[in-house]
């Protein structure tokens, strides 16, 4: 079952010697990198360590059981520990997302429901900025476009972590958030007092940790720049700060207009075009090894929604895994870990699944 596990350990001191070496952080990208495959490795190192002492332990109290009694016992504990710590190991050896451990771009788009998905936009920034704050992240605002009411048209963040285990990484637990969310609630421009429903996109990349991960050539882009605009599209800057860059071969458009500096708008837009580059190489992967990518809806068509935050009951429900709880006042404050933990479980036991099928 663990033919790879020596492989692995060998890894592990490979990197440890790495890492001892003050060069390697000269490029801090590469020492990022380095550091999150070490804590994905030393957490199957430790767990590979337990196994094989569950394994001594066993084996020591059968041998002793058949000399006194006392000692058989202890035997089923000892081989249920034994069956514990080889099914998290197995866990562990499912080859996770490369990319767990990193930070990530979220855009939050208003889709169907003109203003109040909007409205809901800023909710839903409200929400993930809240969770972020729970767990210790910062929250960058890179761009906004404000609505007449105070949501926003579309709004982009860089959301930071600081934990080195994969398995806490900022992509490991917001990447499931990609997608249609769809409200249900009495909207502020409602007189009537009926209740409508309303989408909201969003989409999560994982983050670039050095420009020159992401090669990009100069020749490959056009930038064009602007004045910024605010609610209604009025002008609200007097100079040409707002960037547009414009990925020819890709066609991919970034626009950046919340800061006054057209530099910095120009940082935070390949910030953006790197990140969404990064994405699309990843599901050209996984399209070439026939593995649809299965968290993330990129349309905001109501019949491809993920999730639905109903106002009256109280009510979250995910479509994805079946999970539905009524504490969404709750849930909207940031204490979103049960309904990410749905999609983690859910995502384990696929992966599971596919490993234990490909060693059939």
């Amino acid at each position: 079952m663990f033919e790879a596990i020596s492989g692995l350990l060998e890894e592990h001191a490979q990197l440890q010697t790495q890492l001892s070496d003050p060069d390697v952080f000269a490029n801090p990208g590469r020492a990022k990198r380095l550091n999150r495959r070490y804590a994905e490795l030393d957490a199957i190192v430790k767990a590979h360590a337990a196994w094989m002492q569950a394994g001594d332990d066993l084996d020591a109290a059968k041998e002793l059981a058949r000399e006194d009694p006392d000692f058989a016992a202890e035997v089923p504990a000892l081989e249920a520990a034994r069956a514990a710590a080889e099914e998290h190991l197995h866990r562990l050896l499912v080859p996770r997302d490369p990319n767990d451990g990193r930070d990530v771009i979220m855009e939050i788009k208003g889709g169907e429901g003109g203003e109040e998905s909007a409205l809901f936009a800023a909710d839903l920034l409200r929400m993930y900025t809240r969770y972020a704050e729970a767990r210790g992240w910062k929250v960058e605002l890179l761009d906004s476009t404000e609505s007449e009411l105070g949501g926003f048209k579309d709004v982009s963040v860089a959301i930071k972590g600081s934990s080195s285990d994969p398995s806490h990484g900022v992509w490991a637990r917001l990447k499931y958030e990609g997608g249609v969310h769809r409200v249900q609630r009495v909207p502020v421009t409602e007189s009537q007092g009926r209740v409508h429903t309303s989408t909201t996109g969003v989409l999560v990349f994982p983050e670039v940790d050095e420009p020159d991960e992401i090669e990009i050539s100069p020749n490959d882009l056009r930038i064009d720049v602007f004045r910024s605009s605010g609610p209604g599209g009025q002008s609200v800057n007097t100079t040409d700060s707002a960037v547009r860059i414009t990925h020819l071969p890709t066609g991919i458009v970034v626009s950046m207009q919340n800061e006054k500096s057209q530099i910095q708008n120009r940082e935070a837009g390949m910030r953006v075009l790197r990140a969404r580059l990064l994405a699309m190489q990843e599901e050209q992967r996984e399209a070439e090894a026939s593995e649809a990518r299965h968290s993330q809806i990129h349309t905001m068509d109501r019949s491809e929604r993920i999730r639905t935050y109903n106002y009256p009951e109280n009510r979250i429900t995910d479509h994805r895994t079946g999970y539905k709880a009524y504490n969404l006042d709750q849930v909207l404050d940031g204490h979103l870990d049960a309904v990410i933990d749905s999609s983690v479980t859910a995502d384990e036991e696929r992966r599971m699944s596919q490993q234990l099928g490909a060693e059939q």
